[in-house]
């Protein structure tokens, strides 16, 4: 299984726009990247009209659209009172021996390595006191005193991507 590091933090603390940068980054240094992001929202990335669309609301359980370009799988999963994600079961999906690294957003509550995202202009609480698998802290601001953890500076992502080839050194 390929190493996976998720990013935990509120909504609107930047993971995503952190990741967005990160992922490039990472690339460069010829990492393939997968990447297992959860949402709490109804999600549908296919077009209405379309024959995979259509196809796929014709009451297919998986499907599978595929171009030279790029797959895409789609399972649905119809019981309304269907518990939220598993993020074992989103990474037994994916091809790990096609990947170097898998990201993870969100699932913020798992037992994986993690990096908090942090911004105190927020007034939200922090993730590390209580969750021994944050490894670093992410922040805009200093991190709070007394904080043991690797600083890394959201500003500056390419330290951060500096800090996870370092954290993957022992990982591969």
């Amino acid at each position: 299984m390929a190493p996976v590091i998720g990013f935990a933090g509120y909504s609107g603390s930047g993971k995503t726009t952190l990741l967005e940068h990160l992922i490039p980054l990472l690339k460069s240094q010829g990492l393939r990247i997968g990447l297992v992001k959860h949402s709490h929202h109804n999600i549908d990335p296919d077009k209405p009209g379309k024959d995979s669309y259509r196809l796929r609301h014709a009451g297919c359980n998986q499907t599978l659209l595929a171009t030279k370009e790029r797959h895409m799988l789609y399972f649905e999963y119809p019981e309304p009172e269907r518990e939220e994600p598993q993020l074992d079961e989103c990474l037994s999906q994916l091809d790990h021996s096609q990947l170097d690294l898998i990201l993870v957003e969100g699932f913020r509550d798992q037992p994986i390595a993690k990096i908090e995202v942090h911004r105190p202009s927020y007034g939200k609480p922090l993730f590390y006191p209580n969750d021994k698998n944050i490894i670093a802290f992410a922040s805009d601001q200093p991190a709070p005193e007394g904080c043991q953890l690797p600083y890394l500076d959201l500003n500056t992502p390419q330290s951060i991507a500096d800090f996870i080839i370092q954290w993957l050194k022992p990982c591969g």
